[in-house]
């Protein structure tokens, strides 16, 4: 397969998913504000938030404040934010474009339907209806584009690099949506403290479609250790740590070229890390630490598939 074909289908996975995650980290952030709290923790959320996802200076460029409005309006809208919901998927409409004759007629019709539907919204429109009813149709496009990209493509090459762009991308999001969570612990008395930490890790798990598999696999009341370890360490959770990485090595090993023996390598480090690792040895380590190491290693990975397979960005 051509370096450029791959390099399109590659980012177009990662811009969808992008998209569909960047609406679940607003989705439980915004949540997190509804509990009581006073503006100034609404602000430091915000900020939080937009630290993690690397956003904060350019949004203080073109804001004062960090209200929710200011913040959703950056982060869905604007247009001169490569970050936001709107950018993503025009660049996830621009790319399936570019390789559309190697795409179904079904996903470029998903795609491009998708963007179309998108330039109709508008933040009154959307604060209107409530942000949560925009992040779930943003969720619920990518889901049918997953579906119907699996449903219809050819098991080749395209699909590899399709899946292989939209777990790393996932894995990259899982992270930081727990960042975002250790980032907002609530100070206060036990009992407030056990209170709001409940709704917070519930917030936390509905933001990844995890609530009921976490009812199902463990039984019994939320516990932040045994949430952190179903979205870290337990393979079969769609979008923990573990699946994501089992994905991209297996995505990998299937594309393998001469050039990328140690892109195959350090992949499946990283997944025997997460298969073989111990929750109770990550939070002693410290939690914010291992997401923080962990996203670099994402980035490193995601730079030597370029290298390797795609257009390198120095190109």
């Amino acid at each position: 397969m051509l370096s450029r074909t791959a390099d399109h289908l590659f980012w177009m996975a990662r811009y969808m998913e992008r998209a569909e995650n960047t609406a679940r980290i607003l989705d439980v952030t915004y949540q997190l504000t509804l509990l009581p709290r006073n503006g100034e923790d609404v602000d430091n959320m915000w900020s939080g938030m937009l630290k993690v996802m690397e956003l904060q200076d350019a949004f203080k460029a073109r804001h004062s404040s960090f209200s929710t409005e200011a913040v959703l309006d950056f982060m869905i809208f604007d247009r001169d934010n490569p970050g936001s919901i709107y950018r993503c998927l025009r660049a996830t409409r621009e790319n399936a474009h570019a390789v559309r004759g190697t795409l179904t007629s079904e996903m470029w019709e998903t795609t491009n339907g998708t963007w179309l539907k998108m330039r109709d919204f508008s933040p009154a429109k959307m604060l209107e209806a409530g942000p949560g009813d925009f992040f779930e149709w943003v969720k619920y496009r990518s889901h049918t584009s997953r579906g119907v990209t699996i449903g219809t493509m050819l098991q080749d090459e395209a699909l590899r690099f399709i899946r292989l762009g939209t777990f790393l991308e996932r894995a990259d999001n899982t992270a930081r949506i727990l960042e975002v969570k250790y980032l907002n612990l609530l100070p206060g008395s036990d009992e407030e403290v056990q209170s709001a930490d409940y709704y917070q890790w519930s917030a936390l798990l509905r933001s990844v479609s995890a609530f009921e598999v976490y009812r199902r696999v463990y039984r019994d009341q939320i516990n932040p250790l045994r949430v952190a370890e179903l979205l870290i360490l337990r393979a079969d959770m769609p979008r923990s740590l573990a699946r994501c990485m089992k994905e991209v090595y297996s995505n990998l090993a299937r594309v393998a070229n001469s050039r990328s023996a140690e892109t195959e390598r350090l992949a499946g480090e990283l997944e025997a890390h997460l298969h073989f690792g111990r929750i109770e040895g990550i939070f002693e380590g410290g939690m914010r630490k291992y997401l923080e190491d962990f996203r670099d290693r994402i980035f490193d990975l995601g730079c030597r598939i370029s290298d390797d397979f795609l257009i390198p960005a120095s190109a």
